[in-house]
């Protein structure tokens, strides 16, 4: 498997890959999306996924959230040390100081002591802070309320410049990634700079459906699903898969015990249609 560590610790009923980052911490290889997870529910959503085995928590301030997924993780028996909770800096908090007090109220709003990953959400290029914002959350890690620090949704351009001004590379980028939108050019940038890759909607809108997807996995007696998930895998990417039923949990972290073939992934990646969401990073603004 491309760039993830295939030596497995127990989690659960499943066992759990790592991917190693670029500043020498590692990432679990499939994490939970909890967009949409909310209330006693959602509570129960991220109880349930840890149970599963799932070592990877995906959350943001602006996907109101926050309480749900740390009273998940403190009610869970699974050991804090083991569960990498990421969280996300709003467009409308960028700039050094408003990312240091919105980094408070995402701490206090998860009630744990410190966080995993903390990514800037979107670049927002027209309000042109996220640097500022960068610098703020390099000093949150030196700090060591943070562990990782990355971005989401930014292109080559942005992370050439994060680089140029601070010489820090971002551990993650977290984009649109699925088989519609592979965004090949950019993964090989994320690999020149040993930069992992998260894939946000990774099944993207019924991709698993279709014929070639299905015949795939018939093939290997897995599920549609199963296979694009795997396909990410294999790209070297970190899916993160949103589901709220137990059983879908357990199906979409069941992924490690078949494997495509070369011609598989390819063939899959011809899927390409373009953006799925209308959210091109270089325009789109989410406050």
């Amino acid at each position: 498997m491309h760039g993830v560590d295939t030596r497995v610790r127990q989690s659960g009923t499943m066992t759990s890959p790592t991917r190693p980052l670029n500043d020498g911490r590692t990432l679990p290889a499939i994490g939970l999306g909890t967009y949409g997870l909310r209330g006693d529910d959602g509570v129960s959503s991220v109880v349930s996924a840890l149970a599963a085995g799932y070592r990877l928590l995906d959350t943001a301030l602006n996907y109101e959230n926050e309480r749900e997924v740390g009273e998940g993780v403190r009610a869970s028996p699974v050991d804090r040390a083991d569960v990498s909770v990421t969280t996300k800096l709003p467009g409308r908090h960028h700039g050094f100081d408003a990312t240091l007090r919105s980094f408070e109220q995402s701490l206090a709003n998860l009630g744990l002591d410190y966080v995993d990953l903390y990514l800037i959400h979107w670049p927002l290029p027209a309000v042109d802070r996220y640097v500022d914002s960068w610098r703020a959350m390099i000093r949150l890690r030196e700090e060591g309320v943070v562990r990782s620090i990355g971005v989401s949704n930014f292109t080559s351009a942005h992370l050439k410049r994060l680089v140029g001004e601070t010489d820090v590379v971002p551990a993650v980028n977290q984009i649109e990634l699925h088989p519609r939108f592979t965004q090949r050019e950019l993964l090989t940038v994320h690999e020149k700079h040993s930069i992992v890759t998260e894939s946000w909607s990774p099944l993207g809108s019924g991709v698993g459906r279709g014929s070639l997807i299905a015949t795939i996995a018939e093939a290997h007696a897995v599920t549609p699903s199963q296979v694009v998930l795997r396909w990410h895998l294999q790209l070297g990417a970190v899916p993160i898969p949103k589901s709220a039923d137990e059983q879908r949990q357990r199906e979409n972290l069941d992924v490690f015990r078949f494997e495509l073939s070369d011609a598989e992934v390819e063939a899959i990646s011809t899927l390409e249609s373009g953006r799925l969401w209308d959210a091109d990073p270089e325009t789109h603004e989410e406050f």
